[in-house]
Parts: structure tokens; C-alpha cells; sequence
């Protein structure tokens, strides 16, 4: 069997600007960095206001097994199964980050038959977007430990300093550092931290935001540190805007590729699920939704974590109504949800299975919560039995939920156009959607109702310090702002180990600190970082170039 990386490395691609002229985006409107990837231009993004909004299709998932359950491919065989049946569709995706390409899980331009190429140009430094947004974020920092050594005018309290340096790279050592040691000339000694460039505010800006305007004045919000009196420091407090601005002026257009069978695809932006709001651009989504009849977008991990995020955040924010949402599901994430483990997914077990499906059973219960129409779609791999198949479809069917088998991986297109056919019909369905909860309830009853709702869960501890800090951010007046919650994929709670559909449990807040620019207020639980580290056998040990200049191992 081919890997990824060799089938996508095997494709006969269009040059971007016919794929382009068949969306029709004149070749003028396009900034193109080589043959097969090109920005789209604000003019022409401009242009399309007045146009009528297509149909838009979240795809999510269970919670996966660590190796992730083809979401991503699902969305592009969607995407291409679409097109097969003459449909004109554009998939919207998030920018894959470098961390996990290294790490444990490799790329994220799909998988087999159903991919977005060029898939190495993707996984690594696409169009530069994730540079930007690292050099913006970085630039804040040493603005501000500048304005520290030059006198510090605006009394901040270097012990309350919130904002962190960034790196896209998983890199433990990173998370608690001390800047400024050496001489009086290198600045004041203090505690300091790194997190991964896609749970920085930045990204969460860049994402969030509608235009330039709209970018400088969230930049201008962001809370960089609090001062001897305890108000907070911005980014326009310490002059930051007009050139962090600079710096993102071209990242904020977004990126144009293709999938294996020419389906345009706009990929921007990409906030992790698990520690930021896991959602692609609000720019892309809108710029799909007018360019297409049918706009496909996906969101990070498990629907616990990004479609609650899709739905709360995002949509609540940019005013989009999803008409319908595809719930992803494998049947080795099925089994691995009922204690099997990772080694043994391949192997059949119907107890497991029975075990693990309760999963299944909870994500379909939070999405209806939504008030959107819901299609089940099983991600078929070589190792199912037909007798795991035929139990998760009758589970699925007896819960009145609309299903199809994915044979995207394997076949492309052709292999999703069952699951196109589901989706259209339920599609014909009005969409009754509403938030989870309203913005005037408290910053703790906002958490405790994703806690008890999406999750399951019983209740919320809080840290003493936790406690604190969502009782000033109230005081602060940003009580009104959604909440982010960071939490491991792996569960419906906090804790990894806790598989399948617990109950009971009780979701354990440490932290909790506002993205005022990004405008939500993140709430950290359990044990999830927002630096991760690399695993004792990194994908990076099985990447390498060869001399004709080809690249092998992502995956």
C-alpha cells in the first residue's frame, strides 16, 4: 500500500490559476507562490460581499485514538465526492502546524485518496502564515520587555506579565524560562514562557478577524500584562498594532490549493482544538461560502472540543448558521474508546466495540443539542469486519441518525459519494441552530455548561488561583466573552484515561486567563499544555530528503 506522502507525491496536479479560473477567481486576482498554491486578493474577496451565502457543512468527529481518525480525509473526500456528482463545493481547512508533522501524528493534508496538495508544501512552510503570526507575537514580547528597560512608563508589574514568546515546534524545555539574565543592558530578570504558535492569541486574531480594520482593532485588545494597580496593559498601550499589523498584512489572505481531484480548497489559519478554538479562518469560510454552493470546513479533534469551539466561538462571533454537521467515527477509535489498545485496534472485538460506541452515542446527543441535522459516516479501514461495519450502521440508524460508510481514503471521491448523498438530503432540512449557552450568564456558568452538557461531566473544580482569576476577569468586564476550554482530546473529560462515556467525573480548572483580542476567555483543565513536547520516537526521526530533492516520511 502507498503511504501519503507517495501518492500525493504521484498526482498530476492543474496549475493553481486554472483551478482558480474555474472558481471563477480571474488570474489577476490571485498572488501566486509557484504553480500550485497562490493567495486570493482582498479586492477580489471585496468583490463577492454582495453574493448570495452557500450552504455550510461542519465536519467533526469522535474523540480519536492518538493516530487521529481521518477527518481531514473525510472533508476532502467530501469535497471530491461533491464535485463527482456535479455539485460546486470548496473545502475550507485549517494550516497544518509543525509541531504535530514532527511529533506523533504527521501531517494533516488528509490522507491516501483523498488529499490537499502540494501536501509536503502544506505541512511545512506553506505561504509563511505561521511565521507571521510567530514574528507579530514576538514582536509584542520584546516591545514590551523593551518598554520594561527603557523606564517602564506604564508601571507594569513584571510579576503579572501574561504574554508569552511562541515557537511552532514542540518543545518542552520551553514552557518555563527565565529572560534577561546577564547585564543590566539585557533587561529585567524574570519568569517567562513559550507556547506553540497555534494556541498563541495571534492565530486566534488572525482567525477571528473580518478585515484589517477589524485585525488592528483586536490586536489593540490584547492583554499583554497587568500594571502595579492590576489594569491591564494592551498591545495599543505599548504601540504594537501598527506593526504587528505589517507583519500579518499578507497572512491575512487566504491560501488557494487544490485537493488530488482539483477541488479548490482555501486553507488558513490553525489553531489546535485541545488548547485554542480549533477553527479555520472566519475569512475562508465566508470566502468559500460565496465562492460555492456548498461550503465544507472541519474543526480540530472530537466535537467535544471543535465543533463545541465551531459553534460557540466562531459562529457566534462571524454570525455563520452551519446546515448541517458530519460526525466522523472508525471503528478502531470505537474500540480504543472501549479500552482496546492502540496495538490491538486491527484485531476484531465485538465487546469492545459495544463498549466504546457509547462515545458515538454522546457526540450525536451534543450535536442535536445544536439544533443542526446530523450525518453519521463510519471511515472504513482494511482491518473492519462486516460484522463491526453492520453494528455501528444499525446503532446509528436505530438513534434516527442519517449514515453512510467513507471509502474516501481508498478510492477518492467515488468512495464518498454515498456519504455526498446523505448530506444533501440532509441538507434539505432547516437548520434550527443556537448556541450552547448565552453571553450575560457568568464566566462559571458558561463552563459548567459545556462541563455538564458536551462533556457529561458532574461538576467543575476550580484551583484557588483559578477562582481568583475568573472573579477579577468578571470584575475586568470580560464576563460577557465565551469561554475556550483546553482539555485533552482523548476524552469527554479532563482525563485521558477516562475513555468511552464516563460519568460522574468532575472537570478540574487550574487556569484561566482572557484573549481579549481573540475575544473569548481561555479556561485550562487537567493536564493539557500549551507547549507539548515530542514523544520518545519522533515522526522527525522518519523524515528525510534525498538528493533528487524528494521528500520522504510525512505522512
Amino acid at each position: 500500500m502507498k503511504t501519503d506522502i507517495e501518492i500525493a507525491q504521484e498526482a498530476v496536479l492543474e496549475p493553481i490559476v486554472k483551478v482558480a479560473e474555474r472558481c471563477g477567481i480571474p488570474e489577476e486576482e490571485l498572488e501566486l507562490y509557484g504553480k500550485y498554491k497562490a493567495k486570493i486578493s482582498e479586492e477580489y474577496i471585496h468583490s463577492l460581499q454582495e453574493k448570495e451565502d452557500g450552504k455550510l457543512i461542519l465536519v467533526t468527529a469522535i474523540n480519536p485514538t492518538p493516530a487521529g481518525e481521518g477527518k481531514t480525509t473525510t472533508t476532502v473526500g467530501l469535497g471530491e465526492a461533491f464535485g463527482k456528482l456535479g455539485k460546486n463545493a470548496v473545502i475550507a481547512l485549517r494550516e497544518p502546524s509543525l509541531g504535530p508533522c514532527f511529533g506523533i501524528k504527521g501531517g494533516a493534508a488528509g490522507g491516501g485518496y483523498a488529499q490537499v496538495v502540494p501536501m509536503e508544501d502544506l505541512n511545512l512552510h506553506f505561504t509563511g502564515d505561521f511565521h507571521a503570526i510567530t514574528s507579530a507575537n514576538n514582536l509584542l514580547a520584546a516591545l514590551l520587555d523593551n518598554h520594561i528597560q527603557q523606564g517602564n512608563a506604564l508601571r507594569i508589574d513584571t510579576r503579572n506579565v501574561v504574554w508569552k514568546r511562541c515557537l511552532d515546534m514542540n518543545d518542552r524545555v520551553l514552557r518555563n524560562v527565565v529572560v534577561g539574565l546577564g547585564s543590566k543592558a539585557d533587561g529585567f530578570v524574570r519568569e517567562d514562557h513559550f507556547v506553540i504558535t497555534v494556541a498563541s492569541e495571534i492565530m486566534a486574531v488572525l482567525c477571528l478577524a473580518e478585515d484589517m480594520q477589524d485585525l488592528k482593532e483586536r490586536l489593540g485588545r490584547i492583554v499583554a500584562a497587568y500594571d502595579l494597580d492590576g489594569k491591564p496593559v494592551t498591545a495599543a498601550d505599548l504601540q504594537a498594532v501598527g506593526s504587528m499589523a505589517a507583519l500579518l498584512k499578507d497572512a491575512m489572505k487566504p491560501n488557494l490549493i487544490q485537493t488530488l481531484e482539483h477541488t479548490p480548497a482555501l486553507v488558513h489559519g490553525g489553531p489546535f482544538a485541545n488548547i485554542a478554538h480549533g477553527c479555520n479562518s472566519v475569512r475562508a469560510t465566508r470566502t468559500a461560502l460565496k465562492m460555492a454552493d456548498y461550503c465544507i470546513t472541519e474543526a480540530g479533534f472530537g466535537a467535544d472540543l471543535g465543533a463545541e469551539k465551531f459553534f460557540d466561538i466562531k459562529c457566534r462571533m462571524a454570525g455563520l448558521a452551519p446546515d448541517a454537521v458530519v460526525l466522523v467515527a472508525t471503528v478502531r477509535a470505537l474500540k480504543y474508546n472501549g479500552g482496546v489498545k492502540k496495538e490491538d485496534l486491527g484485531k476484531e472485538n465485538p465487546e469492545a466495540l459495544k463498549a466504546g460506541i457509547v462515545n458515538l452515542e454522546k457526540h450525536i446527543e451534543n450535536l442535536k443539542k445544536y439544533g443542526v441535522p446530523v450525518v453519521v459516516t463510519l471511515n472504513t479501514f482494511l482491518t473492519d469486519t462486516q460484522a463491526e461495519l453492520s453494528y455501528v450502521k444499525e446503532f446509528c440508524e436505530e438513534r434516527g441518525c442519517e449514515f453512510a460508510f467513507s471509502e474516501v481514503w481508498e478510492k477518492g471521491g467515488e468512495g464518498g459519494i454515498a456519504l455526498a448523498g446523505k448530506v444533501l438530503a440532509a441538507l434539505e432540512k432547516k437548520s434550527g441552530f443556537h448556541v450552547l449557552y448565552e453571553d450575560d450568564l457568568t464566566l462559571r456558568e458558561k463552563i459548567e455548561a459545556v462541563v455538564k452538557e458536551i462533556y457529561g461531566g458532574a461538576g467543575v473544580s476550580y484551583a484557588a488561583s483559578a477562582a481568583k482569576q475568573l472573579a477579577q476577569l468578571e470584575k475586568l468586564g470580560f464576563g460577557h466573552l465565551p469561554v475556550c476550554m483546553a482539555k485533552t482530546q482523548y476524552s469527554l473529560s479532563d482525563d485521558a484515561s477516562l475513555l468511552g462515556r464516563p460519568e460522574g467525573f468532575t472537570v478540574n480548572v487550574r487556569e484561566a486567563y482572557v484573549s481579549a483580542g481573540a475575544g473569548f476567555v481561555v479556561v485550562l483543565t487537567g493536564a493539557v499544555m500549551t507547549m507539548p513536547g515530542l514523544p520518545k520516537s519522533p515522526a522527525a526521526f522518519r523524515i528525510d530528503v534525498g538528493e533528487d530533492g524528494v521528500i520522504t516520511g510525512l505522512f
